[in-house]
């Protein structure tokens, strides 16, 4: 299963794909997950203290597998020894990827760390691992480089407001394009009087909800303590395992 969580930035995609991978895991899944936004707090959802050094880090590696910065780049450069190289292994046995930004304006060619990570990202949703979970960067940018061709669902979280809806829609109308046949919601930060409103919306823009994630107390105090959220439990944990169920 080759899973992608987006949506607008602050929604809540990086706690439900962290919290989500410990959840599979804990059931005896092989999990991986890849921290592909650019913010790169995944490992503080997963309870990773040291996460891996991003990909694009590795210039040199870059270099050799997809071709100099000067030259000519190849299009399917060598990844399948990555995750294994440069992967780590948390909590509940979550093996875990950080990408890394690619760098524009000044730096130089940066084709050939573009074409790696498209590679990579191709790699790891074919064959890899038996759950993939991408932590994808905000908004719709990833959809319009393609990195998450072949994907089995994608996730998008939503909020109460007009600009997330929107970005749910263009979501679901891009990934549409580039090939994903499934996709469905998580609301979060709604109140209960509110639901009804944002269900019928996502359901105008044939998206299924998934579930619903309550506000909880509990997610301010595993960020006090920096745990993931999944050890401090509470109601968003709870409602996040019933999505997990219906994921099989």
């Amino acid at each position: 299963m080759k899973i992608a969580i987006t949506g607008k930035g602050g929604v809540g995609k990086t706690t439900l794909a962290g919290t989500l991978a410990r959840l599979m895991a804990r059931d005896g899944m092989d999990v991986l997950a890849i921290d592909a936004d650019p913010d790169m707090n995944l490992a503080s959802a997963l309870g990773i203290e040291n996460p891996p050094q991003p990909l694009t880090e590795y210039k040199e590696l870059i270099d050799e597998r997809a071709g100099g910065p000067d030259g000519m780049f190849k299009l399917n450069p060598k990844v399948d020894d990555v995750v294994e190289r440069f992967g780590v292994v948390g909590p509940d046995g979550v093996r875990m990827l950080v990408m890394g930004t690619v760098e524009r304006g000044g730096s130089g060619c940066m084709c050939p760390a573009s074409s790696f990570l498209r590679a990579l990202l191709r790699h790891v949703v074919f064959k890899e691992s038996s759950v993939v979970i991408m932590d994808m960067e905000a908004g719709i940018e990833h959809l319009g480089r393609g990195t998450t061709r072949g994907i089995d669902l994608m996730v998008v979280v939503v909020e109460p407001g007009a600009r997330s809806l929107e970005t749910a829609e263009r979501i679901k109308r891009l990934g549409t394009e580039l090939g994903i046949g499934t996709f469905a919601a998580v609301v979060n930060k709604v109140r209960e009087e509110d639901i009804g409103v944002v269900e019928s919306r996502l359901d105008e823009l044939g998206i299924p909800v998934l579930g619903v994630l309550p506000y909880d107390i509990s997610l301010v105090k595993a960020d006090l303590e920096g745990r993931a959220p999944v050890e401090v439990g509470g109601l968003v944990v709870e409602a996040i395992k019933g999505i997990k169920g219906k994921l099989r």
